[in-house]
């Protein structure tokens, strides 16, 4: 997964009741925040707000209670805590008899800021840098809100993405954007403001993306955009490429189930637009053969699952084209003085497209000259729109924390542009590229009988369930699948998982191996193949419970493992598209089996906007 500190806006104007509105918006949009909840509508006599800690269902008794008057305008927050814990009173929408504001992100600079309110006679009950932001506006408000917007941010050092409400202007609301993603939506006789495209599919799939230090002002007949020199702009209206259905359960118990599912369809979606005659096309027109066989090293940056994900792509590059490749975790790689020139090539690897630290990254890189390739799935997103190429991951809505089927597509397209760069630059024969392609073409097909095996995957879960900590093993290929198939387990079930690059665990970790502890082993890879059941003898002979995946016809010894689950032949290069699915279910099914809260396990959520 990608996580970053992230809550959920919904804003509305219109005929319908914003209670309601607000309230469905944030339900789709739990994902990115559930530990409190709040709304601020605009009533006769002045904004009221109401607001609690925990889920939203928790929220929904608190305004059954009140029972507040129909209202046509308000805004509403879901939260993830970052400054103060979840509580009531640091719940979001705060307000001052004027303002009311709820804020994605963080304000650095908020204890100078509030120090200096305290001074002018604020009090202030929360501990939250948004209580802070909202007194500062309140302060420079004087019956002009862009102005008083404008005066209170140029002293703000930080990120953040607002929906504000004015007493004085009911049937306004206000949206401010810096670093942290925000659209608004376009409807009929209505409009909304929102943190992502979910929370609006119910009432319209037209939207537009606040850019940097954009304002827009949102009424029921209009929405309309200024600069960060307040100068009236025009901006892109876009159209969702999904609906509201494809952002619902569809019948599954939990969105990770059915995003795992959606796999199959996610990867023709991906790969078979960009195969043209049998060979791969990575429909980028700036990006020709004569440019790729320019490129000197290929960064990739990524973090968490994207960076997981990157590691296959490095693997698949150098096996294929021979360029050199590296991945770097994202928020090293802004630190650290990186060396690049001019001709390498940084890919930047986002799900949502708007994860902070990969975004300073490209960033960096484009300060230094060198091009940037976005991989992310959200059209329009900071990323897609900073970068110099873009492909795109048609992997539709993912709203599990989890990220499965974002994983898989963007493995996908590393594969593409690993095989595209191979031919331009003709390290590889021209039949080789078609087979391989046509391989990748099938891999939906390919990950089928693993989906079906979920019962197989379920039972070996309920074998392992009651394990506090245990270690994934593998070689090459194997090892970056070992890294996200631990990955997934630790942040959804709460299991201790480390892992492990097989030849390893001599060095070290074979010292924490002793009876009983469970050992995920990978070994796909034909060519590592005994090196790697040479390593799994070890930790057997050491009291070790094995679970190893293998291929359909490798010759397992007697007494190396305790359960063994075989995937169908496939190329070895391909193989992470096959493994990786009973990897994401076994960690699922754990995680079900342990009763944790699968799609909002605790401490995370969904993507990343502040460091």
């Amino acid at each position: 997964m990608e996580v970053f500190c992230m809550c959920g806006i919904v804003g509305y104007v219109g005929k319908r009741n914003a209670q309601d509105v607000l309230l469905d918006g944030l339900e789709k949009l739990e994902y990115r925040g559930y530990d409190s909840a709040g709304v601020a509508l605009a009533l006769e006599g002045g904004i009221r707000v109401v607001k609690s800690k925990g889920r939203l269902a928790e929220l929904r008794k608190r305004l059954a209670v009140e029972a507040l008057a129909r209202s046509g305008c308000g805004i509403g927050h879901t939260r993830w805590a970052t400054h103060g814990e979840p509580s009531d009173v640091n719940s979001h929408p705060h307000s001052t008899p004027r303002v009311s504001i709820v804020h994605n992100g963080i304000i650095e600079n908020y204890g100078v800021l509030k120090e200096r309110l305290v001074a002018k006679g604020y009090t202030f009950e929360s501990e939250t840098d948004t209580e802070v932001l909202v007194k500062l506006i309140d302060s420079c408000y004087e019956g002009e809100p862009l102005k008083a917007l404008r005066a209170a941010l140029a002293m703000v050092r930080g990120s953040y993405a607002l929906a504000v409400l004015f007493r004085d202007f009911p049937d306004t609301l206000f949206a401010v954007k810096r670093e942290s993603p925000l659209i608004v939506g376009w409807g009929e006789e209505e409009n909304f403001i929102a943190s992502d495209i979910p929370a609006l599919l119910k009432y319209t799939r037209r939207y537009s993306v606040l850019e940097e230090g954009d304002m827009a002002v949102v009424n029921a007949d209009g929405i309309r955009f200024y600069n960060e020199f307040a100068e009236p702009v025009e901006r892109e209206v876009l159209t969702a490429n999904w609906d509201q259905e494809a952002a619902e359960k569809g019948g599954y118990p939990h969105f990770m189930l059915k995003e795992i599912n959606e796999q199959p369809a996610a990867i023709t979606a991906t790969v078979s637009p960009r195969v043209e005659n049998g060979l791969p096309d990575l429909r980028v027109p700036e990006l020709t053969d004569e440019r790729l066989r320019r490129i000197g090293t290929v960064h990739l940056v990524g973090c968490g699952t994207a960076m997981h994900a990157g590691m296959v792509g490095k693997a698949a590059i150098e096996a294929l084209a021979r360029v050199p490749a590296q991945v770097e975790i994202a928020s090293e790689f802004r630190y650290r003085n990186p060396i690049l020139r001019p001709e390498d090539l940084v890919i930047i690897i986002s799900q949502s497209g708007e994860t902070s630290d990969t975004l300073a990254a490209l960033k960096l890189a484009k300060s230094r000259g060198v091009p940037v390739l976005a991989i992310v799935n959200v059209v329009g997103s900071s990323i897609a729109r900073a970068a110099d190429y873009v492909m795109y991951t048609y992997a539709g809505p993912e709203i599990a924390v989890a990220s499965t089927k974002a994983y898989m597509v963007q493995m996908c397209v590393l594969y593409l542009f690993a095989l595209r760069l191979a031919y331009a630059r003709g390290m590889q024969t021209d039949a080789e590229i078609r087979r391989l392609t046509a391989e990748l073409l099938r891999a939906g097909e390919v990950i089928k009988p693993r989906l079906a095996d979920c019962e197989q995957i379920k039972y070996l879960a309920s074998r392992f369930v009651n394990t506090q900590s245990c270690f994934f093993i593998g070689r090459g290929f194997d090892y970056s699948l070992s890294l996200e198939g631990s990955l997934k387990l630790k942040e959804i079930s709460y299991v201790h998982s480390d892992a492990y690059a097989a030849g390893e665990l001599k060095h070290g970790t074979i010292s924490l191996v002793t009876d009983g502890v469970p050992v995920i082993a990978l070994a796909t890879q034909k060519q590592v193949y005994e090196k790697t059941i040479s390593n799994v003898k070890e930790t057997k002979s050491r009291g070790a419970k094995v679970l190893l995946f293998t291929t359909r016809d490798a010759v397992v010894p007697d007494g190396v493992a305790d359960y063994v689950v075989r995937l169908d032949d496939y190329d070895d290069l391909l193989m992470p598209l096959q493994l990786i699915v009973p990897l994401q279910l076994f960690a699922y099914y754990m995680a079900v089996l342990r009763g944790c809260d699968v799609d909002k396990p605790r401490n995370l959520a969904k993507s990343v906007t502040v460091e």
